[in-house]
């Protein structure tokens, strides 16, 4: 008799119903397509204002070597950019919380520089380190990963229950383990809701200082290319490009966080 129940509760988590939660998320992008597609054309929006779906899928099916290409060379500093910003934002978190007089200063200092806007560190990172260098691209990107991460790793690290750290002490753990087996688990969470919003800030920022210079074959570059030209369109395709671009980074990173995370509260609470 507790076959059937076991087999409904598995059909529950299985791929059928992992499937069935990516229906709505499909059904909306053909909605919002298929708006764009027909207010376009309904109302007779220039292509330089608004190209169609239409025309902007012929011009990647067109330039879909070049685009390619070029994503790939913006990968590159992204993800350069998004490791240096976080592993810097992990470990000044955790000196913060194994020094919490060291907060203020630091997140002082930090608040400083994420205020810095794009459009003025790009210039600066090229000019210190080469138009076309990897390191001018991905050092934009770290600066904009490293705030959030830095902020929600301290917040994870620090809040932690009295009670938990009591127990600890009671066993006579070090500082080192109490930040291994505690303080860091508890952190885990707060860690990956930044990387995810570092994912796309990586992005952002690569994309923007390639705007100011870089080389012929990144992505932004291709798109401020196109927009001068005017072919919006191949421009367009750029930008949804890039967008995808953050969308499979996002995706990876929630991937990561399954694999790392399989005990947490939320998903138990997707699968139930």
């Amino acid at each position: 008799m507790s076959a059937p129940g076991l087999t409904g509760s598995a059909g529950t988590t299985g791929p059928a119903a992992r499937a069935l939660r990516l229906v709505p998320v499909a059904l909306t992008a053909v909605v919002l397509l298929g708006v764009w597609q027909a207010a376009v054309t309904l109302f007779d929006v220039p292509a330089f204002i608004m190209p169609t779906p239409v025309r902007i899928a012929a011009a990647f099916g067109h330039d879909v070597g070049t685009i390619m290409s070029a994503s790939l060379s913006t990968a590159k500093p992204v993800l350069l950019g998004l490791v240096m910003g976080s592993l810097g934002g992990i470990c000044v978190a955790l000196a913060v919380s194994r020094f919490p007089r060291l907060s203020g200063p630091v997140l002082n200092a930090a608040v400083l520089i994420n205020c810095a806007p794009i459009v003025a560190l790009a210039p600066i990172f090229n000019n210190w380190f080469g138009v076309t260098s990897l390191l001018s691209k991905a050092g934009v990107a770290a600066v904009m990963v490293f705030f959030p991460v830095f902020v929600n790793t301290t917040r994870g690290l620090l809040q932690i229950e009295p009670l938990h750290l009591e127990i600890m002490e009671s066993l006579a753990a070090r500082p080192r383990q109490v930040s291994l087996l505690l303080r860091l688990p508890n952190a885990l969470p707060f860690l990956f809701n930044a990387l995810k919003l570092g994912t796309t800030l990586a992005v952002i920022g690569v994309i923007v200082s390639e705007y100011f210079g870089g080389s012929t074959e990144a992505l932004g570059v291709y798109i401020a290319y196109q927009a001068a030209l005017p072919r919006f369109d191949y421009a367009w395709a750029g930008i949804l490009v890039s967008g995808a671009l953050g969308l499979g980074l996002f995706g990876a990173v929630t991937l990561l966080e399954r694999f790392l995370m399989p005990w947490h509260e939320s998903f138990h609470e997707e699968s139930a």
